[in-house]
């Protein structure tokens, strides 16, 4: 009779076939099967035997490490994922080493970039274990750097670039992903809190000051993330950075004119870039007009300060419109009245656009009884294949405010695509989670080119 192991609710696990040295496992018994995150999966036939290559991200949050696999497909599954959904999914056998003892077991490849963890250990594989639901790690626990410390080959040598992100919270999940991109990629970055930059305006010599200490003649490269409260204050310190000859990827002027959002519809306008009708007035006297040329109830109000979906606003009737219009007008609120696309229902695109290419793109769907689309209002982003004239539409939006990375949404209509709004700052999370690509590392590949870099290993 087998001696059993007793493992806790997660632990670390190695492949070494796969060569991948440590990845921290889920324990779960109600799982059937075991399940490794994996993306970029292609089917190939080796001497007529079906084999699976695959893209491994071993350490969770972290795109920007990968180890490439490859492995024998031994069977194809539908599978029940944690939301009820039904995937099929290829199975790979492999041994995995939990502590001093070594195991063959089946694994499903998966995308598990939304989930706490990059691997799941399923019942199948648990019959050589006891499980400690109480307890953890029963053959220690690694820390942040020893974990690096397994994956140092797959991080570049220091390349001797150096790289600011300015921006206000070093936590976000956008602002983490291009510091550990920039990072796996040798270049020194570093974080500056906008908050906390000031100038020095000399002609002779100009800086950006940071706690006491001169930062701007240090910089390659600036890559700005201003939040649109600190839009005024950010895009001065770029000017001063862009006055020494510093390349911003996305410059003061472009972050400016994106932001304003009836300079943006007057923009688009002039290069015959199709958007929903769109009206603005100062007036209470031309509010019945205004709506009118919109081509009346339902329409869309807008804020011209807001972002994220915050500000805005539909009105059903126009006796509905009428009053919320003055009562903006009346708290002396600049706004645009847009047309509303029904036939949209709720779904718009983001087109996620990198020097003139769009690299990513998901369908976003509002929340139940909501007809904005945002991510960070409930609406769900799912990998959308987008056509060509959709492509074009949004580089073009992007290169009317001569943005080197841009956010551009795009709704479907019976006049075709229209563009909404373009984003100076697009957020990562949603778009990487949904389409599993490593957004981050395409933008410091954009600056590698712009500065002429070149990567010699």
């Amino acid at each position: 009779m087998s001696t059993l192991t007793t493992i806790g609710n997660q632990e670390w696990c190695a492949f070494d076939e796969l060569q991948i040295p440590a990845i921290k496992a889920r324990i779960d018994s109600g799982a059937k099967t075991s399940s490794i995150q994996a993306v970029n999966i292609k089917r190939v036939l080796r001497n007529g035997t079906r084999w699976a290559e695959f893209e491994v991200n071993p350490v969770q949050d972290n795109r920007s490490l990968t180890v490439k696999c490859s492995a024998k497909i031994v069977d194809t599954r539908v599978i029940k994922s944690s939301t009820g959904q039904s995937q099929k999914r290829y199975v790979i056998e492999t041994p995995v080493r939990i502590g001093p003892n070594t195991y063959t077991i089946e694994l499903t490849l998966a995308s598990r970039d939304q989930m706490e963890f990059r691997m799941l250990l399923g019942r199948q594989a648990m019959q050589d274990f006891i499980i400690d639901p109480n307890n953890s790690f029963y053959f220690g626990d690694l820390s942040s750097d020893d974990v690096l410390g397994y994956y140092k080959h797959l991080i570049r040598k220091e390349s001797g670039l150096k790289l600011a992100l300015l921006a206000t919270n070093k936590e976000l999940y956008s602002n983490k992903r291009i510091l550990e991109a920039a990072q796996a990629r040798g270049h020194d970055i570093r974080f500056y809190n906008i908050q906390y930059c000031y100038m020095h305006m000399d002609a002779a010599k100009p800086e950006v000051r940071y706690r006491g200490g001169s930062i701007l003649e240090d910089i390659d490269a600036v890559i700005p993330r201003i939040r649109p409260s600190m839009t005024f204050y950010g895009c001065a310190l770029l000017r001063q950075f862009e006055g020494v000859g510093t390349y911003c990827f996305n410059n003061a002027n472009a972050i400016s004119q994106s932001r304003d959002k009836l300079h943006s519809s007057q923009l688009f306008s002039s290069k015959g870039i199709n958007t929903p009708i769109t009206g603005f007035a100062k007036s209470p006297l031309d509010t019945k007009d205004l709506i009118s040329m919109v081509g009346g109830a339902p329409l869309i109000i807008k804020l011209l300060e807001s972002t994220q979906g915050k500000g805005v606003v539909s009105a059903e009737t126009n006796i509905a419109a009428e009053s919320v219009i003055n009562a903006f007008k009346s708290l002396k609120a600049n706004i645009l009245v847009q047309e509303f696309i029904k036939e949209a229902q709720g779904k718009d695109i983001r087109c996620f656009v990198v020097n003139g290419r769009v690299v990513a793109a998901v369908q976003r769907q509002a929340a139940s009884g909501d007809f904005r689309s945002n991510i960070h209002l409930g609406g769900v982003a799912v990998k959308v294949k987008i056509t060509a004239e959709e492509k074009r539409l949004a580089v073009r939006a992007a290169k009317v405010f001569h943005l080197d990375v841009a956010g551009v949404d795009i709704i479907r209509s019976n006049k075709g695509p229209l563009v909404l709004e373009v984003n100076s700052s697009p957020g990562l999370e949603g778009i990487e989670n949904a389409t599993g690509k490593d957004l981050a590392n395409a933008m410091i590949m954009a600056i590698e080119k712009k500065l002429n870099y070149i990567p010699t290993n």
